[in-house]
């Protein structure tokens, strides 16, 4: 029993508290019976205590009659609950632990397996994982459940990094080797019980990752050709050729990765190869167009373009970044992400080091110097800007530029007002076009920002430009200089136009091109990565197939909005209400249909309006 709560409490992130729980006597059974006084006296902190209750309730409520289907994984009926989903597997292992735990007395050895436990749950957690198990020094991982995000191979690789990182610092030094695989699996019972429960899946994909975990060299990663296909622009890999992998027929390839690759757009990094005409946007370019020309004419301009995922938001602002390409201006783009919604002025701060062209390697002195380089070619040497953005970058400057002692409050001000002088200055050279791509991922810090730079830049040459989805409320719509652009999905004329571009010279049949349009519902995206996966297949028959095989880029993105939806069973009571916010064919691919509830979900979700 004072196993099991020392894991419950590790997978927590609060795996400190294990021995003083087990030094008085508290076990899994007690705990629902402790209250504030108690947790008090045994020095837990009052945040660690609201997070204890609240996983405290959650334990009890799954002891309980009323949820014991969801406990075991059974429905009212005692069938077992399975799910066919996509998911990206992580295995993590230390690496010499053998040897270590002869070297090592036995209780540090302990202290440093929950070291390294408390790490691993703690970095997964932060990029929305699940620790499935804890085996002895191995961790594995699952991304895309029980909640599905539309970046899970991505997010388990940006784990892994900082896994590497975060277990080199621990006492004695251990390394780990981690293996990463994406493919369908199903996810069927609830096996083992307490701290130890497990969803049990099947499928070759957890096999691999582990098999591919035994490739890496310390402290190094190896994902799986899968995994590669939907994150190789967004981090540097290297090719580890084939291997023969007990228990798989086939060799399989295999890629290192050395870390993650810097790039101004999660577009640009996504997608590879030549774009395709854009379709059925005329009427937003002629817009965008007009905007930009009064910018030029230094009558500052707003362009914010919202729209769902997969809709064009993106592919529209490079559209207008090569039509406008042809004159001289200055383009500055800012990229916000997921992973760091909570650091202060992420954005901006990551395209200053990239237009600098700083390197994590680089010395302070060096850093300081192409800083310098950067600000004077906008405008002349600016000692106190310099200060104040190399304070951002966290570049040391000694004597040369010494900090100015002001309040915090004081020095935002000051570092927001450098930042806005240096885009006016460059706008004195030529006309800027400053792009902030998915605002609704942006910090805080820099929606303030923004907020300060609407009304700076209505007498300058600059249009700034903002991609958004439709959850993201701007705070400058109304403003006199704002102009909103809402990407709505393609008419079926154009998406038959998109999917014979996209055909080129080998003609697909009217019932094939009229099938692929309608399963895509006018998303642009979907249209495309649905015609290159029917056009890679050997033939291609003159009848429609009756299923098509949703593409591997795809499958995330549809199981996180089915996710965002709640439980089969509920969909069908929500479906009106949330209307076509996802395309409800393709879905009906990647989940089962046994369900009468979600079958009916779908098709009501098929006639609701956005």
């Amino acid at each position: 029993m004072a196993e099991e709560l020392e894991d419950w409490l590790t997978g927590l992130g609060l795996g400190q508290y294990a021995r003083t729980f087990a030094d008085n006597g508290i076990d899994l059974e007690t705990l629902p019976h402790l209250r504030d006084e108690d947790f008090e006296r045994l020095g837990v902190l009052l945040g660690h205590m609201r997070k204890l209750q609240s996983a405290i309730e959650t334990l009890s409520s799954a002891a309980s009659p009323a949820s014991s289907a969801s406990a075991t994984g059974r429905n009212s009926d005692s069938q077992p609950i399975v799910e066919r989903r996509q998911l990206t597997v992580m295995f993590c292992d230390l690496v010499g632990s053998t040897a270590l735990s002869t070297a090592l007395d036995p209780e540090d050895m302990r202290e440093m397996l929950r070291a390294y436990q408390e790490t691993c749950s703690e970095v997964v957690r932060r990029y929305e994982g699940f620790v499935a198990k804890y085996m002895g020094d191995g961790v594995l991982v699952y991304f895309g459940y029980p909640q599905a995000h539309e970046d899970d191979a991505e997010r388990a690789v940006y784990t892994a990094l900082e896994i590497v990182e975060a277990v080199k610092g621990l006492v004695h030094g251990p390394s780990v080797r981690i293996g990463i695989a994406t493919g369908m699996v199903v996810v069927g019972d609830i096996v083992g019980e307490g701290a130890s429960q497990e969803a049990a899946i099947t499928g070759e994909t957890p096999n691999l990752a582990a098999r591919l975990q035994e490739l890496a060299n310390p402290n190094c990663i190896v994902i799986a050709p899968t995994t590669r296909s939907l994150v190789s622009g967004l981090f540097d890999l290297e090719d580890l050729g084939t291997h023969s992998l007990k228990g798989f027929e086939r060799d399989v390839r295999a890629w290192t990765v050395k870390g993650a690759h810097r790039t101004e757009s999660r577009f640009d990094a996504t997608r590879s190869g030549h774009l395709t005409a854009l379709i059925g946007r005329d009427e937003e370019m002629e817009i965008l167009l007009r905007r930009w020309d009064l910018a030029k004419a230094g009558k500052g301009q707003v362009v914010l373009i919202s729209g769902e995922p997969g809709i064009g938001k993106s592919r529209l602002l490079r559209e207008l970044e090569e039509v406008i390409g042809r004159r001289p201006h200055h383009r500055l783009s800012h990229q916000c992400s997921p992973y760091h919604s909570n650091s202060a002025l992420y954005p901006v701060i990551e395209r200053l080091e990239r237009t600098a062209g700083l390197q994590a390697a680089d010395a302070p002195e060096t850093k300081l110097t192409k800083l310098e380089t950067l600000i004077e070619a906008s405008g002349g040497h600016a000692p106190d800007k310099i200060s104040l953005l190399a304070s951002l970058l966290s570049i040391p400057t000694g004597n040369r530029y010494p900090s100015a002692d002001v309040s915090p409050l004081r020095r935002k001000e000051l570092t927001f007002q450098a930042i806005i002088d240096q885009l006016i200055e460059i706008s004195e050279q030529r006309p800027l076009l400053f792009s902030l791509e998915d605002a609704q991922w942006v910090d805080p810090t820099t929606a303030e920002l923004l907020e300060h730079m609407v009304p700076c830049v209505t007498n300058c040459s600059i249009l700034v430009l903002v991609t958004h989805r439709p959850e993201f409320d701007s705070p400058w719509r109304g403003h006199p200089r704002v102009t909103p652009i809402a990407l709505r999905r393609l008419e079926t004329h154009d998406c038959l136009r998109l999917i014979d571009m996209i055909a080129g010279t080998k003609v697909l049949p009217d019932a094939l091109r009229e099938r692929i349009s309608a399963q895509t519902d006018g998303v642009p995206l979907f249209a495309e990565e649905l015609s290159k996966s029917v056009l890679e297949t050997a033939e291609i028959s003159e009848c429609a197939p009756a299923t098509m095989e949703v593409p591997l880029t795809l499958r995330d993105s549809l199981m996180a909005r089915l996710d965002r939806l709640g439980p089969a069973k509920e969909v069908a009571q929500v479906g009106a209400s949330i209307g076509r916010q996802f395309t409800y064919r393709l879905l009906a691919a990647v989940v089962p249909l046994e369900e009468d509830a979600l079958r009916e979900a779908l098709d009501r979700l098929a006639g609701a309006e956005l």
